[in-house]
């Protein structure tokens, strides 16, 4: 018989537990880590398993997909721990709690410890931890907030992680920061595309038809200032080096940055295309009429970007960069153009050399999806968490 699998939410995103776990369609918090426990939730009740959300909200119980969601006011404070308490110990054993850990979404200014020790009390439970993120970085010349918020990342790091079941990382990196006893056995777990990863060849072609000639150089992202400057530098010389070619801006902030973008280089204005707000089926349509996609990241593309994992999905010939976060992994996989470094000017440079080779493009792309599906793919993170934990050490994927 299934066990049954509660997981508590986090705001802006739910939480998720083993083999369940949905996002159930939560707003007004759309994107991230709540469209991967959506994705997460329905693939595990597909695969059998018996899944209940808790989410902060007005008071709602509904089913989605087989996905049993609980709504809870306030649900990170003490009186809604209470009442998950309540919920919990009506629901029958043995019961298995994954929480989507991410300090912001526990509320109290990133510094929920109250709830992380709620958490580490259920010894009860079997508990279950995915670190998105972990802990606030420190440094000794930081104003004293910041240095309270990232001790205080840190002591909720180690009462979720310490005693935990299984813990699992977005990133290998994330390890660092967990409990000594724990680093050994957290499992590396990329984050997978949560946009459909197939666009219908009739919506692409009638969208290619409205677009006109290009190519069209794409961006799928929400236009931070961290990677607003470096994109800039890369997009401008590669449309200055092409009269036919046309920059594609997806995602929420791309109005702003194409409007800024016109005012700094007006002459390049009516070849800048953005579309701010689209369904994700939209999204991927768009993405797929898009010739190329430069993704500059200042940390480095990593397995929990999922906008690079968007392109590879669809499989898209990408360019995108190293940096402090990148797992080694990249640099033997050949599934994207990969620059050393934040400098834009060698991304720029992959990014002009696949612009003049259609050939070499296509292949890249057809790689992408060859590799997202072995080693990135919804499937593979529903198998890691149906399956035994790899042996201490063994890095995944």
């Amino acid at each position: 018989m299934r066990q049954t699998r509660p997981c508590p939410v986090p705001p802006p995103s739910p939480l998720l537990s083993p083999g369940t776990c949905s996002r159930a369609s939560i707003p007004p918090q759309p994107g991230g880590v709540s469209d991967y426990t959506r994705l997460v939730a329905r693939a595990l009740v597909q695969a059998g398993e018996r899944v209940h959300v808790w989410a902060p909200g007005a008071p709602e119980a509904l089913g989605e997909d087989g996905v049993q969601v609980h709504r809870v006011p306030g649900l990170f404070t003490p009186v809604g721990l209470a009442k998950l308490t309540w919920a919990l110990e009506r629901l029958p054993g043995p019961r298995r709690l994954l929480l989507q850990y991410v300090p912001h979404a526990f509320g109290m200014k990133a510094m929920n410890i109250p709830f992380c020790a709620w958490f580490a009390a259920r010894r009860q439970d079997e508990r279950w931890v995915f670190f998105h993120e972990v802990v606030y970085p420190w440094s000794p010349g930081a104003p004293l907030r910041h240095q309270l918020l990232a001790g205080a990342t840190r002591v909720m790091a180690h009462l979720a992680a310490g005693n935990a079941a299984r813990t699992f990382v977005s990133i290998p990196t994330w390890r660092e920061y967990l409990p000594e006893g724990t680093r050994a056995r957290a499992e590396w777990r990329p984050v997978p595309s949560t946009l459909p990863i197939e666009a219908p060849p009739e919506a692409v072609a009638r969208l290619r038809a409205e677009l006109g000639p290009g190519p069209w150089i794409g961006h799928f992202g929400t236009y931070g200032k961290a990677t607003a400057e470096p994109l800039e530098r890369v997009l401008v010389p590669l449309l200055r080096a092409g009269p036919e070619r046309r920059a594609l801006l997806l995602g929420r902030g791309s109005q702003a940055y194409a409007a800024g973008l016109a005012q700094r280089h007006p002459e390049l204005a009516n070849r800048l295309l953005f579309r701010d707000s689209l369904s994700p089926e939209d999204v991927v349509v768009h993405l797929k009429a898009s010739d190329l996609l430069v993704q500059p990241y200042p940390d480095g593309v990593s397995a929990r970007r999922t906008t690079t994992m968007a392109g590879m999905a669809l499989g898209l010939p990408l360019v995108t960069n190293t940096g402090h976060l990148t797992e080694p992994i990249w640099r033997g996989l050949g599934a994207v153009a990969l620059a050393e470094g934040t400098d834009p000017a060698p991304l720029a440079a992959l990014a002009e050399r696949l612009l003049s080779h259609p050939q070499e493009r296509a292949a890249l792309g057809a790689h992408a999806a060859e590799i997202y599906r072995e080693r990135f793919s919804l499937e593979r993170t529903v198998e890691a968490l149906l399956s035994a934990p790899p042996s201490e050490g063994q890095e995944t994927p």
